[in-house]
């Protein structure tokens, strides 16, 4: 079992060496020139970078045609939604609670929670009687 663990037969502690000064080789004394990758070439032609957000003129010039073209859409939606011509019943009906006041709409919910309680206490008599 002595020989299992003796020294010499195992590898050195790495700790158990003298330090050295970072960046030195411990192979030989004399300074090692750092080894560069090669990195890929910067593609010339570019110019300078564009900022977050910007366009080429061709391609701002088509944008700036698309986005006209769908706010005026938008427009024509709105416009021919307000005519009352293209409205049914319920559109009317709509407009009509729409340009109600706020009193006026709660007096009508009033009303009719009213109209509903009469009924309920004539169905109520009618079931005990």
């Amino acid at each position: 079992m002595g020989n299992l663990c003796s020294r010499s037969s195992n590898k050195p502690d790495n700790f158990s060496t003298p330090g050295r000064v970072v960046g030195s080789s411990s192979s030989s004394s004399a300074p090692a020139a750092p080894t560069q990758t090669p990195r890929a070439q910067i593609p010339k032609g570019h110019g300078q970078g564009r900022t977050l957000g910007s366009t080429t003129t061709a391609a701002a010039g088509r944008e700036n045609e698309a986005r006209d073209a769908a706010a005026r859409a938008a427009e024509e939606r709105a416009h021919s939604a307000k005519t009352t011509a293209t409205k049914g019943k319920l559109g009317r009906e709509l407009e009509k609670q729409r340009g109600q006041k706020r009193t006026e709409t709660l007096e009508g919910m009033s009303a009719e929670e009213r109209r509903r309680r009469e009924v309920e206490g004539v169905e109520e008599r009618r079931r005990w009687d």
